[in-house]
């Protein structure tokens, strides 16, 4: 009789350990669920952004981790298959996922998104070599380019803003590199401009002009327009002089927004939950890098209009 004792003890342990982590099963409610947040490459913005809205959510009674992924895209496939619950995308990647366009043409729409909170502009960047000879995006024709990482949100930017131009990849030698890939060949002048979207300072960007001397290429007025009414995601971005080193121009260029997204494993106790966490300690994820100074409570709706919103979220933003 002694064996179903010990068992019993065993898994009752076993149960006791999965409600502390918010195994599901066991008696664990949505204040113990596990929280995955897929960000991106280590080079990035969102990996140590999406590290700190982990750090608070830990820190306000949730059990949260961020993980380094292939961003926006990559993120967008994991919440779809339930791998995480959180993710950091772009707003024009989110889009074409909920609408089954330009990547999700062929595997369709993606039904289980939620918007919880729009994060802060992140901003299409062309970089080149001061000595290279480059000082216009009508320049790059007949340029190694690199334009993001294959059906990346970066490179789907490259592609559109090269498109408001009249180039397209057949008027360059495109490089499907991801950021920090780019930022190598550009250091080792085996790509002449290299492409990244990310919220400014990027540290792939900062890399470079730590050792070579650079210069940002502008979006005209003429093509901001073309893009924003064939796109109505990007806005008109100014990067300020000084912004990388050695580089004391103001460069106008365009923006996309970094939201948070959701798939439905949260539901909208949590959502406020963790929407609250955030919004109530801006200042301890602004300190984990400068684009998220631009996170505001006021902008947190901005550019999500085309997403189902988490309930919980939408009340914890009003």
């Amino acid at each position: 009789m002694r064996l179903p004792k010990v068992l019993k003890r065993i898994a009752t342990a076993v149960c006791a350990v999965a409600l502390a982590v918010g195994i599901a099963g066991c008696g664990g409610g949505d204040k113990e669920q596990f929280i995955n947040i897929a960000t991106g490459g280590t080079a990035g913005t969102y990996y140590p952004i999406g590290g700190a809205i982990a750090e608070v959510l830990n820190k306000n009674g949730m059990n949260a981790s961020a993980q380094s992924t292939g961003a926006s895209v990559a993120n967008i496939n994991m919440l779809k298959d339930k791998q995480v619950e959180l993710a950091i995308v772009q707003n024009d990647i989110t889009y074409y996922a909920v609408n089954g366009e330009e990547m999700f043409k062929e595997s369709g729409k993606v039904e289980n998104l939620n918007g919880i909170a729009s994060l802060y502009p992140e901003t299409c960047q062309f970089i080149v070599r001061e000595d290279s000879g480059i000082k216009t995006i009508n320049d790059l024709k007949g340029k190694r380019v690199a334009v993001g990482a294959a059906g990346s949100g970066a490179e789907a930017n490259a592609r559109q803003i090269l498109e408001a131009y009249g180039i397209t990849y057949d008027d360059v030698d495109e490089q499907f590199l991801s950021f920090a890939e780019g930022s190598y060949a550009l250091k080792d002048k085996t790509v002449d401009a290299a492409f990244v979207t990310a919220g400014y300072p990027t540290a792939s960007v900062q890399d470079v002009a730590s050792q070579n001397k650079i210069r940002l290429l502008a979006v005209g007025d003429e093509q901001v327009k073309k893009l924003a009414e064939k796109y109505p995601f990007y806005t008109k971005t100014v990067i300020p002089a000084g912004t990388y080193q050695g580089f004391n121009e103001d460069v106008e260029t365009v923006s996309v927004m970094a939201i948070l997204v959701a798939n439905d494993k949260i539901d909208a106790a949590l959502g406020e939950k963790l929407t609250k966490a955030i919004f109530d300690n801006l200042d301890k994820i602004s300190a984990a890098h400068s684009a998220a100074k631009s996170i505001t409570k006021e902008g947190a709706l901005k550019g999500l209009d085309f997403i189902k919103m988490n309930e919980g979220a939408t009340k914890a933003l009003k």
